[in-house]
């Protein structure tokens, strides 16, 4: 389904693109996506496709807003038949819970489920109105991180069951990355469309990249000559040689992943070695990385496995590593 909408008030925004499968809009906060929802269920003013005209009620439109907006007084079942009109309303409302798998907590209140469990109920009260697209506002902004990739196993798949396109906005990485479809938002425009391996192998920019969660965009200029250009790094508080990215002077975004970052004792550093302390440690499985202060700036690194880290250490950034993307200002 082609999405494509101009907003004007409260903010100027346009946004064109396809929703394919389960599609989701990542853009940071305050970028405008959930007004593009609302606009697109009509509840904002905006020209657009589809349903543009329509009055909100007869939009074929499902909309789970944030925090699933369950009425607290009303039980599952009643929460879903709300959307629903004739005598055979229950029935249809516990066939809609039976479908996502929520049959058993019918007679349930919202706030004796948990966040999956409104979640599930929202949904199925978002299909009882029979839509031609479902909209998601920020769909894991309820879920602890516990569960919170089982629900959206559990999201993805009811959506595909039922064969309708979903739009789902969030800035959550991690939703990003089980997408059929990925959207990038930044500055209120679109900035790169399509499948999270193609996006994520080759961000388009240094604000792609921070979007899609990659630690170690950093911001900097290109100084030196063409034969020997130097990255100058402000927060670092230091420069460092880089292979040809960008003409010199060029302000540039960089990026280097946190396993190409070469640990080292500061008393065997390179002369390019940059001068870190350890701020943070992040263990994860058999996989540990050190959030080193250098300058004003952090810097993740990966540590390699059985390494012992030294007490006063230092790290060398390859120049084969780092990559860089042109950037206005």
């Amino acid at each position: 389904m082609r999405i494509d909408y101009a907003i004007e008030h409260p903010v100027a925004l346009h946004a064109a693109f396809d929703v394919e499968g389960f599609t989701v809009l990542l853009g940071a906060s305050g970028e405008g996506k959930s007004m593009l929802l609302r606009a697109i269920a009509g509840l904002i003013p905006a020209k657009g496709e589809p349903f543009g005209g329509m009055p909100a009620q007869d939009r074929a439109v499902g909309y789970l807003p944030q925090g699933y907006a369950l009425f607290p007084h009303l039980n599952a079942w009643q929460n879903v038949a709300f959307a629903l009109r004739g005598p055979q309303r229950r029935e249809h409302a516990m066939q809609l819970l039976e479908r996502v798998h929520m049959a058993e907590f019918a007679e349930r209140y919202p706030l004796t489920l948990s966040g999956g469990q409104q979640q599930r109920v929202a949904l199925a009260r978002a299909l009882a109105r029979k839509p031609q697209l479902l909209l998601l506002d920020e769909p894991t902004s309820a879920l602890d991180p516990v569960t919170r990739d089982d629900v959206i196993a559990e999201l993805i798949a009811e959506v595909h069951d039922f064969g309708i396109p979903a739009l789902a906005v969030s800035h959550d990485p991690q939703l990003a990355a089980v997408a059929d479809r990925l959207v990038l938002m930044h500055g209120r425009r679109i900035i790169q469309i399509g499948t999270p391996q193609v996006l994520y192998a080759n961000p388009i920019s240094g604000a792609a990249a921070r979007l899609l969660g990659y630690r170690n965009v950093h911001r900097g200029h290109i100084e030196g000559t063409p034969s020997a250009p130097r990255l100058m790094w402000p927060d670092g508080g230091t420069s460092f040689p880089i292979e040809g990215h960008a003409p010199i002077g060029a302000n540039v975004d960089w990026m280097i992943d946190p396993a190409a970052i070469r640990i080292t004792d500061m008393r065997d550093a390179l002369p390019d070695a940059i001068p870190a302390s350890i701020e943070v440690r992040h263990v994860n499985g058999r996989i540990t990385q050190l959030g080193l202060r250098c300058g004003l700036a952090r810097l993740w690194a990966t540590v390699p496995d059985g390494m012992q880290v030294p007490e006063s250490l230092a790290v060398h950034l390859s120049p084969k590593a780092i990559r860089c993307w042109a950037r206005d200002v």
